[in-house]
């Protein structure tokens, strides 16, 4: 156990420091935190360069943080020191070095213009500071310090509306999933540029708060906060009042309570584009990466070439639900559309992403993804056309705004992304096909849901119109369920509640296919290991799919190919099937790329965005040399999720329709349990070889459980159950050690685990009370770091996969080598 001094409430400053094998150090970017010490930097509202610190004490921070570079020893490369600040002492402590390229130095890079990365490979490989050409002047080199004539502000983005049951509280444990970074020529401008990059699914409800309600919600750092201190300012708060409370800087309050007063004073003037040159305008940038700030008249520095240009737009901050999958279709599309003839211009917000290299796109623009600020940039650029089919639901939200104000949309038309979202439209489309989709209904009150419902039937999935991540999606078993989940989601704002016919046990399939309007390509089939009902983002997936007969696969295809024929898609689609008796299902189709999207690239050795950017930009299928059989390459790729409960304590870690992912990995192998193996060890969840595990299932998954408790036990593995599955599995012969449940004894269950006897968890609640019963259960395994399966389907994947890799090592292979056309590799060990 390590005991510090508690620092809470002093001033945090993070330095990014660059090294020589000369000696010659710089500081690429000093960065401030707005929250003082207590929250976790990456959860923390950021600003860069420093605003509060005078000049001598800023000084004694530059000296400090070289020394403390030279004295750990990094001869090249860069670091970070964090510093805490004494407001009142002007004392100074060091709280800790990173010795590597860090999350504040892709947010350094990214304000400053100085790769940190780049630059850091070349100092290891000998170069010294002075030899490296600044890519943006081309003139300076890396040993002239970055100065930048205006202020950027990081924003983290949080998902606690994902983790019902989560401390909601900020603390030095990091719990925010994905940042925005906004640059104004102030910083009242950055300020309000990063509260609209935010995207926020909810809005903080602040205004329904009394004066004496918000500064007491000032006493605990929340994700909301600054929404809450700028509804303070309004409602008549001082700045002492709220400084006493949160202990933010004066400086930033005083600037706070302006904005909150006076709004659009920040904004007055003209809206002007500048770059980001590091060296605040003293020498001419030749990398075009603008910003737009207001100024007493428009004096834009961007020149734009001779070339017609197409704007792909972002996805904007990562998030569960669209997170980096969308930057890596976007970089393919720059990629593309530069290799047509055509300047590619970039608009996002996103630090964190490769679509925000200054080096990505022919222009950069790090601006908010608002219907505003993509229009004025499309007034400046006016492009050939705009890419929205790339960045998730962001860019589609834009779409029709775009369409109206006279911007061309290239790829798929708005009426067809439209026609593929409207519930009722798409609809009547699969009937006009002959498809099959679960029984649904529509609703815009309680009411007319609660009637809805005793037609369509029980069980039943219910969400939102519009959602992208499963974003309060639920499955209902009951009437009393629905009422529950009514109260909670239904607003009066006349906004359209689904409910669908949930099919209880069926396979998922998901399907990537690409179109020119006349003839369609199949991509990938991908199968779900997890049953229906559990989110897309958050369920394995195999390619090729592993139990589906020949005669279902065709089907699939033809159905696939069918709605984006029938849809009029140019570009990517991506559709999702259920196979339930026998029956094939269509659940949606999304006019754009998926999440999918890079896996299925890798899978295949086909790069799909790439693909569909030129069907966007005016080729057909047949230009595009697309192998006939793309799932054929000998070899099973297993897509896994990685998953954050670990972070969010309290929250359940049962998997539902709601995604809450934070990203991916990938296995490849010869077959199916050996990819799987290989995913949950690449997803921080590595499975077990021998030792004990616990088995507890829902009535119906009894006899599923009977398969796992067998494959487990021939493996040597003790099996330990309560009561109902014990009873299931030694009848059918295979030994089982009972367990008390929690709440019937000591020791239980959870004593076993938090005592380490259990090394792999498989619990399976169907139904609506079943589904927290095992709480105490999977978040002690959790907390433990022991796997814990919530899908039958899922603990016989993992039992199969156990078995595979008791054998021996896993074959290595590169994905070249698996893609390499009529060669055969042989793989090492």
């Amino acid at each position: 156990m390590l005991l510090d001094q508690s620092v809470i409430g002093w001033g945090e400053f993070e330095l990014e420091v660059m090294r020589d094998r000369n000696d010659n150090c710089v500081i690429v970017c000093s960065i401030e935190n707005l929250d003082p010490m207590g929250v976790h930097t990456g959860d923390s509202v950021t600003v860069a360069p420093q605003q509060t610190l005078p000049d001598r004490l800023y000084q004694r921070l530059r000296d400090q943080a070289m020394i403390v570079i030279r004295a750990v020893g990094v001869e090249t490369g860069g670091s970070n020191v964090q510093f805490a600040v004494n407001p009142q002492t002007e004392e100074i402590l060091v709280i800790e070095m990173n010795p590597r390229v860090s999350r504040s130095s892709a947010l350094a890079s990214k304000a400053t213009g100085f790769p940190i990365a780049k630059i850091a490979a070349r100092l290891a490989v000998g170069y010294t500071l002075d030899e490296i050409p600044n890519d943006i002047t081309q003139l300076t080199p890396a040993s002239f310090e970055p100065a930048i004539d205006y202020v950027v502000v990081k924003w983290p983005r949080f998902a606690f509306e994902k983790f019902r049951g989560a401390d909601p509280y900020l603390s030095t444990h990091m719990k925010s999933v994905g940042e925005i970074m906004s640059i104004g020529r102030t910083f009242q401008q950055a300020f309000g540029k990063a509260m609209r990059s935010r995207e926020l699914d909810t809005t903080p409800d602040v205004a329904a708060m009394s004066a004496d309600e918000l500064l007491a919600a000032l006493e605990r750092p929340t994700a909301d906060r600054y929404d809450v201190i700028l509804e303070a300012f309004r409602r008549g708060a001082d700045v002492e009042d709220v400084h006493e409370r949160c202990l933010v800087d004066r400086w930033f309050l005083h600037e706070l309570r302006s904005l909150a007063l006076d709004p659009d004073a920040a904004f007055a003037g003209e809206r002007t584009f500048k770059s980001v040159d590091t060296c605040a305008a003293e020498f001419e940038a030749r990398t075009p990466y603008f910003y737009s700030c207001w100024e007493g008249r428009a004096d834009d520095e961007v020149e734009r070439g001779e070339r017609p240009s197409v704007v792909i737009l972002g996805a904007g901050p990562n998030r569960i639900g669209q997170g980096i999958e969308f930057d890596y279709c976007c970089v393919h599309a720059a990629m593309t559309v530069r290799e047509s003839g055509r300047d590619a211009v970039m608009v996002n917000c996103n630090p964190e992403t490769v679509s925000t290299d200054y080096d990505t796109s022919d222009r950069l623009y790090f601006e908010p993804l608002t219907l505003e600020d993509v229009l004025a940039v499309c007034r400046l650029e006016q492009p050939e056309g705009v890419i929205v089919q790339f960045g998730g639901q962001t860019p589609l939200k834009l779409a029709q705004g775009l369409v109206d104000a006279g911007v061309p949309i290239l790829g798929t038309s708005v009426d067809a992304i439209d026609l593929a979202e409207e519930r009722g439209r798409f609809s009547r489309l699969l009937d006009e096909l002959g498809y099959e989709a679960p029984p649904y209904a529509e609703a815009h009150s309680v009411e007319e849901a609660l009637a809805a419902a005793e037609q369509v039937g029980f069980p039943l999935l219910v969400r939102p119109s519009y959602v992208l991540g499963g974003r309060a999606m639920e499955i209902v078993y009951h009437r009393e369920d629905l009422q529950d989940y009514l109260a909670r989601n239904v607003r009066d704002d006349g906004r359209a509640i689904f409910l669908d016919r949930f099919l209880e046990n069926a396979i998922e399939v998901d399907v990537d296919a690409l179109c020119d309007g006349t003839e369609a390509w199949i991509g990938g089939i991908m199968q779900h290991v997890e049953e229906a009902g559990i989110h897309s983002g958050d369920s394995a997936c195999v390619l090729p799919p592993h139990s589906l007969g020949p005669e279902m696969l065709a089907q699939i295809r033809e159905q696939a190919a069918g709605l984006a024929l029938r849809l009029g898609v140019v570009g990517l689609l991506n559709v999702q099937f259920a196979v339930y008796s026998g029956e094939l299902y269509v659940i949606e189709a999304n006019p754009r790329a998926s999440r999918t999207v890079p896996f299925v690239s890798k899978a295949i050795g086909v790069p799909l965005a790439k693909m569909a950017c030129r069907l966007m930009l005016g080729e057909r299928i047949a230009d595009l040399g697309l192998p006939a059989d793309p799932m054929g390459t000998g070899h099973v790729c297993v897509k896994e999720a990685v998953l954050p409960f670990d972070r969010f304590d309290g929250a359940d870690v049962l998997l539902g329709p709601e995604m809450r992912s934070t990203g991916e990995v990938m296995g490849v192998a010869r077959d199916f349990p050996t990819a799987f193996a290989k995913a949950q060890a690449a997803a921080g969840a590595p499975l077990p070889s021998e030792g004990t595990a616990f088995l507890t299932v829902t009535d119906s998954d009894k006899p599923g459980a009977v398969a796992i408790a067998q494959t487990l036990h021939d493996l040597g593995f003790r099996i330990v159950a309560t009561g109902g599955t014990k009873a299931a599995i030694e009848r059918m012969g295979v030994p089982v050690l009972e367990l008390q449940k929690v709440g019937s004894g000591h020791p239980n269950v959870v004593d076993w685990i938090e005592g380490g006897e259990v090394n792999l968890v498989v619990n399976t609640p169907t139904g609506s009370g079943a589904r927290t019963d095992g709480w105490q259960i999977r978040r002690a395994a959790v907390a433990r770091g022991i796997p814990c399966l919530t899908t039958l389907s899922g603990g016989l994947a993992a039992a199969r996969a156990i078995a595979v890799a008791r054998q021996g090592e896993f074959d290595v292979l590169a994905l070249q080598d698996i893609h390499r056309a009529g060669e055969t590799v042989e793989p090492t060990r």
